[in-house]
This record gives C-alpha cells, sequence and structure tokens, in this order.
C-alpha cells in the first residue's frame, strides 16, 4: 500500500507543483501509459481517463500531512494546487524507487494545458484502436472540446516524443 503512496508522491516531488486535479489524472494516467509502476485504475469518464482510487490516495496524503492541497477560487469554480511537503519528502528518503526518466516526462506534462493532457491521454486510453478510429472517437466523445485534427496530430507527435524520452 505505501508503495503505491510513495510512488505518486514522486510524481509531485517531480513535477513541483500541480496545478489542477484533471491535470494531476492526466499526467499520472499518461505516466503509467508510458510503463511508469503507477497501479491506480483508470476508467473512461467525463474528461478522459479517471481514477478513483488515484483522487482517494491522494487524499490520504494530504490527511497524512505528505501533499498539500490550497484550494483556490478561480472565476466560477475552485482549482487546487498540489505539492509535495517537507514531511512528505521526508517519508520519501526512506523509501525511494528509481523511476529513471519520470522527472523529465512530468516536468514536459506539466507545462502542458490540461485540455491537451486530456486529448493525449484520450488518445493513449483507446490506444488498441486504428488512428483512424481514435480520431472518430476524439470527435464523436469531445466533441464539446472542439479538438481540431491539427490538434490530434500534435497530441501523437507529443506522445512520441514522450516515449522518445524513456527509450
Amino acid at each position: 500500500m505505501l508503495k503505491d503512496h510513495a510512488r505518486l508522491m514522486s510524481a509531485f516531488l517531480a513535477s513541483g507543483e500541480i496545478v489542477g486535479r484533471k491535470k494531476l489524472q492526466k499526467m499520472i494516467y499518461i505516466s503509467k501509459k508510458l510503463t511508469f509502476p503507477f497501479q491506480e485504475r483508470f476508467q473512461f469518464h467525463f474528461y478522459g481517463p479517471y481514477s478513483e482510487e488515484l483522487t482517494l490516495r491522494v487524499e490520504e496524503l494530504c490527511n497524512m500531512g505528505f501533499i498539500s492541497e490550497v484550494r483556490e477560487k478561480k472565476g466560477g469554480y475552485f482549482q487546487y494546487r498540489y505539492t509535495i511537503t517537507e514531511e512528505g519528502q521526508g517519508f520519501l528518503n526512506m523509501y525511494e524507487e528509481e523511476m529513471p526518466f519520470l522527472k523529465d516526462c512530468l516536468e514536459d506534462m506539466n507545462l502542458q494545458s490540461a485540455r491537451f493532457l486530456e486529448l493525449v491521454s484520450t488518445i493513449l486510453y483507446f490506444d488498441n484502436l486504428e488512428k483512424d478510429e481514435v480520431k472518430e472517437k476524439i470527435f464523436t466523445l469531445k466533441r464539446k472540446q472542439k479538438y481540431t485534427a491539427e490538434e490530434v496530430d500534435e497530441a501523437y507527435e507529443y506522445i512520441n516524443q514522450l516515449k522518445y524520452k524513456i527509450h
């Protein structure tokens, strides 16, 4: 159990600060699809892949004082900022797991918008399908997001860049 918590805390440490719950979900899902050892199960949800387990694990880490969650009012909604605490870093020092290239990938993902990561994670969710079928699913399931064919191509290119970073 604590092994999965520590892996997640390693992601927070590697990322610095993650702004937004949706972004956090997508970053962990994409990392998992890139073969990093995250164990949370994901299902397809309104905003793409979503993990209830991840939500609960983050809540537990906040309750333990290992992760800081700051809630900010942003227009008509709340935005959440996550960082690892000193206590969390201390715990991680006792439990080190090597995840080469995780920092590079997460830092890169953290620079992307949540909207773009939603597209990338949706493509990865349907990675068992042909590219044309994936595009069709995106244009159907994500109609409200109004993704363009160019954005889909950019997302595929981005996935290849991330895969290149870890190999």
